[in-house]
């Protein structure tokens, strides 16, 4: 098993038809002992319990530093150590430029940026401490083509930005034997998009993806698995494409 032995934490996971919850599927499959963290009306600990006994849920509000320290500690004093962070938590608003408000931009930006801020730097030092560590952050193909399917443009910039801040953390923390690497999903069947596409745009977009389907959650798993593992022990700062050919590039 790939991730035998080690605590995989997975922000935004208890969602069940989201990336995080099939990742965290796929990594307990793997051996991961997984702990979901999410909003407490998401019910991560319910989440967590379909995995399995051993699998651990905490409430953490990721725009919140404070919440991130809490569910990091309380998931250290259980576990005692994280291996592997997937900052997957984030928002989407179908906006344009000229619309996007103050409050958009800030409610955008905060849960994937500020969240990927935040509870990495929370989870670095134990990290730090084992010499070892993988974080994962899930960005998106509207951040490398300048706009998705039905995120605004503020939802690339935020997307872009986790790019940015992935590759500085890489550089930085490469000293210390924890990896930092990227996904960046096409078009995947989750509930954020589920019957928002109607069916004439959709067979437009087939025709522009190579592999001619959209992704599933699946497909974007085994990719964070990957990264995740020994498999990717010399991959830091990468931007791993997970779009059925949408973008080549």
């Amino acid at each position: 098993m790939l991730l035998k032995n080690k605590v995989a934490l997975i922000t935004g996971g208890a969602g069940l038809n989201g990336l995080g919850f099939a990742t965290a599927k796929m990594m307990a499959e793997q051996g991961a002992t997984v702990v979901i963290a999410d909003l407490e009306r998401a019910k991560p600990a319910e989440a967590a319990a379909l995995l399995g006994a051993q699998h651990l849920g905490v409430v953490a509000d990721v725009v919140d530093k404070a919440s991130c320290e809490r569910a990091v500690a309380e998931v250290l004093a259980k576990l005692g150590r994280i291996d592997i962070l997937f900052n997957n938590a984030g928002i989407t608003q179908p906006r344009k430029t000229l619309d996007i408000t103050g409050a958009d931009y800030d409610a955008v930006l905060d849960v994937s940026l500020r969240g990927m801020l935040y509870m990495s730097q929370a989870v670095i030092p134990a990290m730090r401490e084992q010499k070892s560590g993988s974080i994962i952050n899930t960005s998106s193909v509207s951040a490398q083509r300048g706009g998705g399917i039905l995120g605004g443009p503020h939802y690339s910039a935020a997307k872009a930005g986790m790019l940015g801040l992935g590759r500085a953390m890489a550089r930085e923390f490469g000293i210390d034997g924890i990896r930092v690497n990227a996904v960046t999903p096409g078009l995947i069947a989750t509930d954020i998009n589920k019957g928002l596409i109607p069916e004439d745009r959709m067979k437009g977009i087939l025709e522009q993806i190579p592999l001619n389907r959209i992704g599933e959650p699946k497909d974007v798993a085994g990719c964070v698995v990957f990264l995740a593992s020994d498999l990717a022990k010399y991959l830091t700062g990468v931007t791993l494409d997970v779009n059925g050919g949408m973008l080549i590039h």
